[in-house]
């Protein structure tokens, strides 16, 4: 899509700049066959939104749109290959309806990502009586736990935590280490994590927006760290896990450690599972510091704000 065809002008340099939503819409089978269809749906003046589609047809459903497996949507920022600034790219002109509606949703998508970040703001008002309600059971783990409540667990209870130094192998075409790595071992930690928490197999659902704030390179010292921000336990058929992981670049010799993605995933358990299993269930988390109270309440409301764009 950047391509000017024209051999005298520099290449742009394309960087992941985000994941918006990775979503599971159905179970994948190991011994079929997959499509993925990939294209540009919206670009703004240096960035590109591409929409990409799992594809995985049976000789019973060959109706593309049930077919639809698992579907992302990536966002790539143009960079001059010289002087590392942003660099406008190729406009689009959505032609069909299809076309047109893909392009207004990733309009709205884009308006609510700019939200998100004017919305980080101090609590305050009605926001103050929710965090102290989050922070009431907390309080009681840690001031009387012999009164606590037992289908509840502290937050700090639920961390996993691990640490890899990033090998040559693991690098993408600019050198970095590849952001699908970093996806797949976040995603491999937070599996654990909602394993060791329910007790059964958990089920991915969904992996929401991935910023990617720092690079990670070749040598350096990640740290991942996660841990249950919160469950949702409205349908019982379907109890939500909602786990975060956070990366971390750290630097001993100069006593620096900082956030290179955070990523948030939600898993389920399948209900055949769960009754296997006699007296099965999911606890409640609930924070014991107003940090943890602050990021579950952040993320409930990202997630809200989410739904109802949706």
């Amino acid at each position: 899509h950047c391509s000017d065809d024209d051999s005298t002008t520099r290449p742009l340099l394309l960087v992941t700049a985000s994941v918006d939503k990775i979503v599971l819409k159905k179970p994948i089978s190991v011994d079929i066959d997959l499509k993925i269809v990939g294209s540009v749906i919206w670009v703004g003046r240096s960035s590109i939104e591409i929409q990409l589609e799992v594809i995985q047809s049976t000789k019973e459903n060959s109706d593309v749109s049930d077919s639809v497996a698992l579907t992302a949507n990536f966002i790539f920022v143009a960079r001059d290959s010289k002087t590392g600034k942003a660099a406008p790219v190729n406009r689009l002109s959505p032609e069909t309806e299809r076309e047109k509606f893909l392009f207004e949703e990733a309009e709205a998508r884009s308006k609510l990502r700019k939200r998100k970040r004017v919305d980080r703001r101090e609590f305050e008002h009605g926001e103050i009586n929710r965090l102290e309600a989050l922070l009431a059971e907390g309080r009681i783990f840690c001031d009387m736990p012999a009164l606590a409540d037992r289908d509840s667990i502290l937050l700090k209870d639920t961390h996993l935590e691990n640490a890899l130094i990033c090998q040559p192998q693991q690098r993408n075409i600019h050198g970095r280490i590849f952001g699908g790595f970093l996806m797949h071992r976040a995603f491999e930690l937070a599996f654990s994590t909602a394993y060791a928490f329910a007790g059964l197999v958990p089920c991915f659902l969904e992996v929401d927006h991935v910023d990617f704030l720092r690079p990670v390179d070749v040598g350096d010292f990640l740290r991942l760290k996660s841990c249950v921000l919160y469950t949702e336990l409205e349908n019982p058929d379907q109890p939500l896990i909602n786990v975060e992981v956070v990366a971390h670049v750290t630097r001993p010799e100069i006593r620096t450690s900082e956030i290179s993605n955070t990523f948030y995933f939600t898993f389920s358990v399948r209900p055949e599972a769960k009754a296997t299993k006699n007296g099965f269930k999911i606890r409640n988390v609930v924070p014991a510091t107003e940090e943890e109270a602050r990021r579950i309440l952040e993320r409930m409301d990202a997630e809200m704000l989410t739904r109802k764009s949706q």
